[in-house]
């Protein structure tokens, strides 16, 4: 039966937490509202831990609950665990129901049974017939008293009253119907949930209409026992090696101790399914959905999956859960895999599970029902009798101020009469808004692409080097937006992985094929040098400052989005490997001693440390999650791609804005002269560092230039380089065709 507040709270008290989860059902939607995982201070179950102790260890868990959550008169529904518990389906003998009531019948046949004296156990039944199927099938559930009432005593000594209780392997059945009903939607296949606790493991077989269940007496426990074994510590010692073992330098020795644990395990597991599959020799076990904190231990997962040959899923997510803004994604998926219990006790709660026995014993329910309704009759008593007194009184008040108000009942009536009209105007002034907001729409339309080009423009500072592609000189990149130029002088320039974007331009095209590159207009004039350098301290690290040029981009009025395509002659539509894109140019330097490395190094591969600028835009989709916009377009065609370096030198062909002019004095003569005439010549140097970047003459111990065979020995020291390269811009926006291309078309 559903709860009448449309919300419920579900409690597994287990060996190592306390699981709550809080949920809302309206419609068709559930919501989480709340959850809550309290870990016991100590395992319940750990070694030295006495019943005593055991009892107040999760009365304090659950009195923290109650404190940080406001349960207020919220439904509790509560399990049970799986040992001692019962729960078979039968099928029931043909009978006549006139003499014989249903319930009698799955009554006998519950002391047949249920393995224990049916005055020992709490116990209920359900049918699970289909409703075109002519036999009668029920369920039968069974778990001892004792087991019962030991969990409802945490609940009571902390006035919080239950009103449904469901074994722990039913509420993973009703977690995986109502959750994965795509995978439990045959009798001839079963999904295994297979529940990994902290002392026991929960089996449980899922058909459509059948549920099998068995408790391994095994869980994450006996790893941790044979770790103390193996390695002679206590428990808890024990247990904090076997969760910190993956980061430990005695990992293996920690997992070899275990060995032995994983082969029980998987060899119960599987003489379980075994005894299963033999049993119903036409049901095929397709999956093993794995839940429990015991799923996190590494390596588990896949060594049980090895050895069932069956495929095993960890859920990371609720698939039919919405999640309420007001709380915690991203802390409720970390402790989805332990939810799995209560998220099919609350399903159970709000009347959407599929078994939906009660093992509350009736006497707590019958007194629990009385306790809440005592007040309320009371209550209501004092109520109606205030009720009747104040209407008696109001009945005459009203008479006299009736006869009184007859003018006022006129002018009440006329005013409804203009709002009628004002409602009527109001109606056709709405229909006309509906005009204005067409109108208002398309004059936005212009501005519906706007955000592409600045896209582009960081999708390419992205790929240079900094911080993230280079976390090696971290601080080299943080000095020079800092302006440290003491800090950037430490480094020999020519280890520095960086890149001064001197000039850039972005250009939109409706085809990438058919375009050209506009690098030319980058190059110096004749070889003179035509601008200075700015000397860019506010631009990222790696970059200078750069005129960008974006004509082109197309207005959102003439076009709408869908995929770029072509038709061949006949008018069939064919797949494009073009499309709409972008032309991109970009020149700059490098004080790195092998540019080539930090362009486009040969041989990166895979390894995303090597990787360069053009690698990094070659492999757009793999950085951004197959999230990026736009794709690289034919790297290895000439006509498409180009990438030129060369030496900086003063008055070369080479891009303009590189460094600033100074004029660098002979070291034979003294003083300076205007336009590098015989007392010195015209050097290049960095804006910010005010070291020497171009190509200068090797001097000897006179000051006078090295020379060979072939002339004056140079000293290089900075490169340049112009990149030449397209982008396809995916799901771009394409021109309307017209109506007779359309009408082709079809």
């Amino acid at each position: 039966m559903a709860v009448e507040s449309g919300s419920v709270w579900a409690i597994n008290i287990g060996n190592n937490s306390l699981k709550a989860l809080h949920l809302r059902s309206d419609g068709e939607v559930v919501e989480v509202i709340g959850f809550d995982n309290i870990r016991h201070s100590k395992i319940l179950n750990g070694a030295g831990v006495k019943p005593a102790e055991k009892d107040e260890l999760a009365a304090i868990s659950l009195r923290q609950f109650a404190k940080q959550n406001d349960i207020g008169k919220e439904s509790l529904v509560i399990s049970v665990p799986s040992q001692n518990s019962f729960a078979r389906f039968v099928t029931l003998p043909p009978f006549d129901l006139k003499r014989t009531p249903l319930t009698k019948l799955v009554k006998m046949e519950a002391e047949q049974q249920i393995p224990f004296d049916i005055e020992d156990v709490q116990w209920d039944w359900q049918l699970m017939s289909q409703d075109d199927s002519s036999d009668i099938k029920v369920g039968i559930f069974a778990i001892k008293n004792e087991v019962v009432t030991s969990v409802l005593d945490y609940f009571g000594g902390e006035n919080l009253a239950v009103s449904h209780v469901q074994m722990a392997p039913m509420a993973l059945y009703n977690y995986v119907l109502f959750d994965r009903g795509d995978l439990v939607n045959s009798e001839d296949q079963a999904v295994v949930v297979l529940d990994i606790g902290a002392e026991n493991t929960d089996l449980v077989v899922c058909t459509p209409t059948t549920v099998w269940q068995r408790c391994i007496a095994m869980g994450g426990n006996a790893f941790t026992r044979a770790i103390a074994e193996t390695f002679k510590l206590n428990f808890e010692k024990a247990e904090k090696l076997k969760r910190t073992a993956p980061m430990s330098k005695y990992a293996r020795q920690v997992f070899q101790a275990m060995r032995p644990v994983f082969t029980d395990l998987a060899s119960e597991i599987q003489r379980s399914l075994g005894f299963y599959s033999s049993s119903n020799p036409n049901t095929k076990l397709t999956k093993i959905i794995a839940t429990g904190g015991g799923t996190k231990m590494r390596g588990l997962l896949k060594y049980l999956q090895q050895t069932l040959q069956i495929p095993i899923e960890r859920p990371d997510a609720f698939r039919k859960l919405a999640i309420s803004p007001d709380v915690s994604a991203a802390k409720f998926h970390e402790s989805v895999c332990d939810f799995g219990a209560v998220y099919g006790l609350a399903i159970q709660g709000l009347g959407l599970a599929k078994i939906k026995s009660n093992l509350l014993p009736r006497s707590v329910a019958r007194s629990m029902i009385w306790a809440s309704k005592a007040k309320w009759f009371i209550g209501a008593a004092c109520m109606l009798l205030l009720v009747s007194l104040m209407c008696f009184g109001r009945t005459n008040f009203d008479r006299i101020r009736y006869n009184n108000k007859n003018q006022t009942r006129q002018k009440v009536s006329g005013i409804i009469n203009e709002a009628k009209q004002a409602k009527s105007k109001l109606n056709s002034q709405k229909g006309k808004a509906r005009t204005s907001e067409a109108v208002i729409q398309k004059s936005f339309e212009p501005f519906k692409y706007r955000d592409i080009v600045p896209l582009m423009h960081e999708l390419i500072f992205s790929v240079l080097p900094n911080e993230k592609n280079n976390p090696e000189q971290a601080e080299l990149y943080q000095a020079f937006v800092a302006g440290d130029v003491e800090k950037i002088l430490q480094i020999p320039r020519k280890e520095r992985k960086q890149i001064f974007i001197t000039n850039m331009s972005v250009f939109f095209t409706e085809d990438v094929s058919y375009a050209a590159f506009g690098s030319a207009e980058f190059r110096m004039a004749g070889g003179r040098r035509q601008q200075q350098a700015a000397p860019g301290m506010g631009m990222p690290p790696g970059m200078m400052g750069m005129p960008f040029g974006m004509p082109g981009m197309p207005g959102a009025s003439k076009f709408q989005m869908k995929k770029h395509v072509k038709k061949d002659e006949k008018g069939k539509v064919v797949e494009d490997e073009t499309g709409p894109g972008f032309v991109v140019s970009i020149a700059g330097y490098s004080p790195y001693g092998d540019i080539g490395k930090l362009l486009d190094p040969a041989g990166a591969g895979d390894d995303k440390d090597k990787w360069g600028v053009v690698t990094r835009l070659m492999s757009l989709d793999e950085i951004f999650d197959g999230n990026s916009p736009f794709k690289l377009y034919r790297k290895a065609d000439v006509q498409h791609f180009t990438l030129e370096t060369g030496e900086v030198e003063y008055d070369s062909s080479m891009p303009t804005g590189i460094g600033i002019e100074e004029l660098m004095e002979d070291s034979t003569k003294k003083g300076k002269t205007k336009g590098g005439t015989d007392r010195g010549e015209l050097v290049l140097i960095d804006p910010m560092t005010r070291e020497l970047i171009s190509k200068v003459p090797v001097l000897d111990e006179h000051g006078m230039k090295k020379m060979d065979r072939s002339g004056v020995i140079y000293e290089v020291n900075d490169n340049w380089f112009i990149l030449d390269l397209k982008f396809v811009w995916k799901d771009a926006p394409v021109e309307k065709e017209s109506e007779e291309e359309e009408d082709d078309g079809r």
